[in-house]
């Protein structure tokens, strides 16, 4: 973490650690960047049990330097401090542990969080702790570790079909000369088909910002899966069959894995 990241950080932490229904507090990897990386922003996950202050009192408790801040009520708020982007994420524990609980060993209630994909375990995962009060995150990794293989099958399942369905609206787009479906089609499939292959490889699936680094380093992957995925992604244009086509052989080759 730089030095001027970390001073914003403790400076944050010092002003939310000590409200009594803060359990813990963790940084996302989107600080780690250089403050001048574009992709940069600080973003903490405040996971909370109880009341906290409303967004007007937050607002004042922030500093004197705080800019363009806006809120989500009891969610979310984000602002500016010396121009780098602040963004606050305020997590119910109940809400979390109701969501784990389905993973874990509910999973007749499974289509209540399948939509949401499972970045939000990611974050519970791999979030840098800042602050803890107890025991209760570590708890919960270790809960999210331990998830069966029914689990991922049934977010497999999920997300192959949506996968298959964006690959139906893909050759239609192609076939109709459709460019608007055409491109919103090519960013689900590629987007459902990462999913299936995270969920393959038992791994909570990443920010789109690490998608690329990640899908690609994956232990189990289908044949020429990475030459492939370079030449879907390319701006050059290759046609709407063409890469119709190319869509066909990634799709074929993440079912029969």
């Amino acid at each position: 973490m730089k030095f001027k990241t970390k001073q914003l950080v403790d400076r944050l932490v010092k002003v939310i650690s000590p409200w009594p229904a803060v359990e813990c507090i963790s940084l996302n990897e989107a600080a780690l960047p250089d403050t001048l990386d574009p992709y940069f922003a600080l973003i903490l996950d405040i996971y909370y049990d109880g009341s906290i202050p409303n967004s007007e009192a937050r607002f004042k408790l922030y500093g004197d330097d705080v800019a363009a801040f806006e809120s989500s009520g009891e969610s979310k708020d984000r602002f500016l401090v010396g121009g780098l982007p602040v963004h606050l994420e305020y997590k119910p524990v109940k809400l979390i542990e109701e969501r784990v609980d389905i993973a874990h060993s509910r999973l007749d209630s499974l289509w209540l969080i399948k939509d949401s994909g499972t970045y939000g375990f990611y974050r519970l995962a791999w979030g840098e702790l800042v602050f803890t009060r107890g025991d209760w995150i570590r708890t919960v990794r270790k809960r999210i570790e331990q998830l069966s293989d029914e689990f991922w099958h049934g977010m497999r399942i999920a997300h192959e079909s949506k996968m298959e369905h964006f690959l139906s609206d893909l050759g239609a787009s192609a076939i109709q000369g459709d460019d608007f479906n055409y491109l919103i089609s090519a960013a689900g499939f590629i987007k459902s088909a990462c999913l299936t292959l995270f969920c393959i490889n038992r791994r909570f699936e990443p920010s789109h910002r690490a998608y690329y680094k990640q899908i690609t380093e994956l232990a189990i992957l289908p044949e020429s899966f990475n030459a492939q995925f370079e030449t879907f992604l390319r701006h050059e244009d290759d046609g709407m069959e063409r890469k119709f086509a190319l869509a066909q052989l990634i799709a074929r080759g993440i079912v029969a894995l």
